[in-house]
Formats: structure tokens, C-alpha cells, sequence
């Protein structure tokens, strides 16, 4: 019995992960807008990967408002609320408030069942990069990553790749440094988080959210950091928006 099961996972495993080792879209980050966009994507019939490092995807999500588990989302983010079948509360003047961890379980199960696969404890340490554009990810264990152990990790290619890593905004600091290439900004680089401004930090992540490298995208908080946006705190409106239009740009561009 043993051994089954122990073959079993083994073999699964490598079986999704030799499935997924050419695909369209590589998803960095399994937070809301990251897992919105594979949702979006996979129920498009694009091949999807979302590399989370963490343990559990989900995001900022989990924690709500300082530990207090309820999130707040605007009005016009409703239909992507309901798409999911998360439940909400009306909280008054257009707010309602869903319950974190609801959430963040609605999110990762609408991903999976749409068909994007999520790969948990695998960092993102560097991204392909071919004829001027970024050709997918190169991807390690985390936990290999967090000991500083010395051991070579493997690729990834994609037709797209997402940054979703939120404030760090990881992904464009390797495009943009590593690879040497001016970003889609004002300045051509990442230009880093400006303080927290509610109304205008929900309407910087929809905008910012885009192109900014031949085969690169970003959204949610890392969409902000990378173009100068503000932040936002617990309300989740516009990182839900953001996800639903990077895969909508996505799709545009590797469907056209």
C-alpha cells in the first residue's frame, strides 16, 4: 500500500508537470488578479501555469483588513464576484464586504475547474528571454530558494508571461534589469508604489494593467508598482477587474 500511493503522487505529479512544461500563459503569483486571469484564460482553452511560492495560493486575500477576514469589493466588481459564486453583504454607499477566506477558496477552485493548473512552493528566480521578447519562466522549489541551497533549476517556455506577484512586482524588476529592456512607463522602469489612495489606487490597477515587454504582462498590485500607482488596501474590486482585463489582452494578442 505503501508504495502505491506513494507512485501514484509521484507519478501524477510529473505528469502534470511534463504537460506543462510548453504553454501559453505562465501566471507568476496566485493571488486575486493572477488567479482571475487563469480562470479567464483556461476557460478560453489556453494552456495556463500559475507558479505560486507560497505554501497556499490565494494572496493577500486570506488576512482581510489586519487579520479582521472580511474583504471589501465595489458595485461594478460584482458579475466577477458572482462568476465565482462568492457570496457578499451589502456594506452601504456601493461597498459590500465578502468573507476572506470564502475568497480565496472560490478563487483557487474557479481556476482549477476552469483549468489552469497551479504549481504551489515553486518560485519564479529568472524568466526566458528570446528574440526580444519574454519567452517564458525559470522555476525552482521554494524552499531550495529560501535555504540559499546551490542547485540549478529548470525552464518553462510560454507564449505570455504574467507578472502577479504584487508589490514586488518581482517578474519586471528581472525584465527590466536582467534582461536590460525598457518597460511600457513613464520612465521605462519600475517605478514603484506611491502611498495609499483608495479611489485612485482602485482605478490605477485597471489601468496599469497591460503590456509592458513584447510577451509580458502585469497585474493587480504588481501593475501598480511597475507604472507608479497607488495602493489600495483590503478592498479587492480593481485587483478582480485587473485580472479579468489581462486575460481579455492576453487572449487578444495570442488569438490574433
Amino acid at each position: 500500500m505503501e508504495s502505491t500511493i506513494t507512485r501514484a503522487i509521484v507519478t501524477r505529479y510529473f505528469e502534470k508537470l511534463q504537460q506543462h512544461l510548453s504553454i501559453d500563459v505562465a501566471i507568476v503569483g496566485a493571488g486575486p488578479s493572477g488567479l482571475v486571469a487563469g480562470h479567464d484564460l483556461a476557460a478560453a482553452g489556453l494552456k495556463v501555469a500559475i507558479f505560486e511560492r507560497k505554501l497556499a495560493p490565494g494572496g493577500g486575500i486570506w488576512g482581510g483588513g489586519m487579520l479582521f477576514n472580511e474583504i471589501v469589493v465595489q458595485e461594478d466588481a460584482l458579475p466577477i464576484v458572482t462568476d465565482f459564486d462568492i457570496r457578499s453583504e451589502p456594506a452601504g454607499e456601493g461597498f459590500f464586504t465578502i468573507d476572506a477566506v470564502e475568497a480565496a477558496a472560490a478563487l483557487i477552485l474557479g481556476a482549477r475547474r476552469a483549468g489552469a493548473v497551479v504549481f504551489n512552493a515553486v518560485s519564479v528566480e529568472d524568466i526566458v528571454f528570446r528574440e526580444e521578447r519574454v519567452a517564458g519562466v525559470v522555476i525552482q522549489w521554494a524552499p531550495v530558494q529560501q535555504l540559499g541551497m546551490h542547485v540549478d533549476p529548470l525552464m518553462v517556455t510560454s507564449r505570455a508571461v504574467l507578472d502577479g506577484t504584487g508589490h514586488a512586482s518581482e517578474i519586471a524588476q528581472l525584465v527590466a534589469q536582467k534582461a536590460g529592456v525598457k518597460l511600457e512607463t513613464a520612465t521605462g522602469a519600475v517605478m514603484g508604489e506611491r502611498p495609499m489612495w483608495i479611489e485612485r489606487g482602485e482605478a490605477t490597477t485597471v489601468e496599469n494593467t497591460r503590456c509592458l515587454y513584447p510577451g509580458f504582462y502585469a497585474s493587480g498590485m504588481a501593475a501598480n508598482n511597475i507604472s507608479g500607482g497607488f495602493r489600495m488596501g483590503p478592498i479587492f474590486g480593481g485587483m478582480f477587474k485587473s485580472g479579468r482585463k489581462v486575460a481579455r489582452l492576453i487572449l487578444e494578442e495570442l488569438d490574433g
